[in-house]
């Protein structure tokens, strides 16, 4: 079959790879050999999968194309976070980020290439939404990056460019994938969806089997602030965003964890932290508070880190769990909203 009418193997999710196998009269058991060698041992080739027969790696290679991300860059932090730059089989870019921490390595990966969101502190969505990533371009992130790393991803985060629940179904594939005892092989407690607050992707996640973890983008209880500095989200209201999600802990006993940004003089004033104390409390959930990251161009700044600690303070007094993020490489501009897709200026 020629390169062009071949499918991507990346598109496949765990179902739909049986269903292959299937047609071409193979056993169930194959699907956890073809996994393992997708994303587990990274086989650059369907013709390097020893264990399978050579007619199927033959039928495999007839009708699927199977392209790693390319890697273009990366760049490495102080504190040891490490930046990745990908090539895609199409040209695209997309970047992704290692975390580690002792024994621990957290792989942040894209679920978009580009961002239609808009939230105006962040660099990603500037150069506007290209296009949606595939299963395995994501999970190929996690396993790619914890190669580098010499060691297995502990953490997954949808928490790169891209907005998850715009891409729902493949992000939830991947995630799948990804907690496949043969691929990843993540726990799904330690994968976690962060989402801008796109209502129906939290209620659709509600009802998934898997204990996944949400967070959500909040960065202001006040209406007016959100829609101005998260525009993309401006159709689902605050009043329906907190319903739904006390909504999802009933249903589902897990506790989301609201991500907030703080900015000087616009979210973190004395109004702005009383409207966040009146929509966490009472309901189980987590207040993470982000200083927020340079930007250029945005004309964002972070408070002091005495305005941090007196915002911790107040919602810890209010009985809310709080806490307040490290923020790692930011020096190589690979922290929360600081991916672009951009190559690092040579120096000189």
């Amino acid at each position: 079959m020629p390169a062009a009418d071949r499918a991507d193997i990346a598109s496949l999710d765990l179902e739909q790879l049986a269903d292959a196998l299937a047609d071409l009269g193979q056993p169930s058991f194959r699907r956890g050999q073809l996994v393992a060698w997708l994303y587990g041992r990274l086989a650059p080739s369907f013709d390097a999968m020893s264990n399978l027969p050579g007619a199927l790696r033959a039928d495999l290679e007839e009708r699927y194309s199977l392209v790693h991300p390319e890697l273009a860059e990366v760049q490495r932090s102080a504190d040891g976070t490490r930046k990745y730059l990908w090539r895609l089989a199409d040209g695209v870019l997309i970047e992704s980020v290692g975390i580690p921490a002792g024994d621990r390595l957290t792989v942040c990966y894209s679920t978009q290439a580009g961002c239609a969101m808009g939230c105006t502190f962040c660099a990603t969505g500037r150069g506007g939404f290209v296009r949606d990533l595939l299963p395995g371009e994501m999970v190929w992130q996690v396993a790619l990056v914890a190669d580098d790393f010499k060691t297995r991803a502990s953490n997954a985060v949808a928490m790169g460019q891209g907005e998850p629940f715009n891409n729902y179904d493949a992000t939830l594939a991947a995630l799948r994938l990804m907690n496949d005892k043969q691929g990843p092989a993540i726990g799904a407690r330690h994968l976690t969806i962060s989402t801008c607050g796109v209502i129906p992707g939290i209620e659709r996640l509600a009802h998934e089997p898997e204990q996944f973890t949400l967070a959500v983008s909040l960065h202001s209880a006040v209406q007016a602030t959100r829609d101005r500095i998260m525009p993309g989200v401006r159709r689902w209201q605050l009043d329906r965003l907190r319903a739904t999600l006390i909504d999802y802990t009933q249903r589902t006993g897990r506790r989301p964890t609201l991500e907030f940004a703080l900015i000087g003089g616009q979210n973190d004033t004395t109004a702005e932290v009383s409207a966040l104390v009146n929509f966490a409390r009472g309901w189980m959930c987590h207040v993470n508070l982000i200083p927020v990251n340079p930007v250029e161009g945005t004309g964002t700044g972070r408070p002091s880190d005495s305005r941090v600690a007196e915002v911790a303070a107040l919602l810890t007094a209010a009985g809310i769990e709080t806490s307040v993020r490290t923020e790692r490489g930011t020096d190589i501009e690979a922290a929360c909203g600081q991916l672009t897709q951009r190559h690092r200026p040579s120096a000189g």
